[in-house]
């Protein structure tokens, strides 16, 4: 039997994800500002029709099952990568947690910007999205956000892509139109873009196998060995002592 280690970064971002599901459900329409970086989670509860099975879920159980997953980083949050390569007696700064850096209301920009997007895109409603947000000392962010799509999987993140995307900037129009773009256009720089070969149809449907698919299988993140979907450590200082070395605090 292997030893239960509550510092692995499978355990560590599973215990982090669970915190975020237990986050209060707010509107997003209403959401107020506030500071931090961390994760979110949008949901939905519209008439859409490829994302009824979606809808049903959450209208029954709210905040069931996600439609999206993101994240908000501080500024030079990766330097936890140098802390990984140097060994846990580098930590940037003096500061483990990373607490030092500048962050202001990035979480909640992140999640604004998603609402301006969602307020463009035909066929969705922004009244019809929920959202749950947990803010984080910036070293556990991008854990924190990979344990949770591995968790829940949603459909914004796996198959539907494209919302977090930015205009791509004059010189690359030729660039392909995101799937998110193509089934709910609005976004006047996305509308310059190449158009997919996939129609809207197509995508809908497509939508609603996912669903029907994800909904009538069991989570992905239950049972699973979370360490195998890991290439976090490079990215992660460890913050344990090393072998031997035990802490008297």
């Amino acid at each position: 039997m292997e030893p239960f280690d509550p510092l692995s970064y499978a355990n560590l971002g599973d215990s982090i994800s669970r915190a975020l599901d237990r986050q209060p459900l707010q509107k997003l329409l209403s959401l107020a500002r506030f500071e931090g970086v961390g994760v979110y989670v949008l949901y939905y509860t519209g008439d859409f029709h490829p994302y009824r099975l979606l809808s049903e879920a959450n209208r029954k159980n709210p905040g069931s099952v996600p439609i999206y997953i993101g994240r908000a980083s501080a500024e030079n949050s990766r330097t936890g990568m140098n802390a990984a390569q140097k060994g846990f007696d580098y930590v940037p700064n003096g500061d483990p947690t990373q607490s030092h850096l500048q962050i202001g209301n990035k979480l909640y920009n992140r999640i604004d910007d998603h609402r301006k997007s969602i307020n463009l895109g035909d066929g969705i409603d922004v009244k019809d999205f929920q959202v749950r947000a947990l803010s984080l000392t910036p070293t556990w962010v991008a854990l924190a956000e990979i344990i949770s799509i591995r968790n829940h999987q949603p459909i914004w993140n796996s198959y539907l892509t494209g919302l977090g995307n930015h205009n791509p900037g004059s010189g690359r129009s030729k660039s392909v139109r995101s799937m998110w773009d193509t089934l709910h256009p609005g976004r006047a720089w996305a509308a310059k873009l190449t158009p997919r070969v996939e129609t809207p149809e197509t995508l809908g449907i497509g939508c609603h196998e996912y669903l029907e698919k994800q909904l009538s299988s069991t989570p992905s993140g239950e049972g699973s060995n979370l360490e195998e979907a890991l290439a976090l450590d490079m990215y992660l200082p460890d913050l344990r002592p090393p072998e031997g070395q035990i802490s008297t605090d």
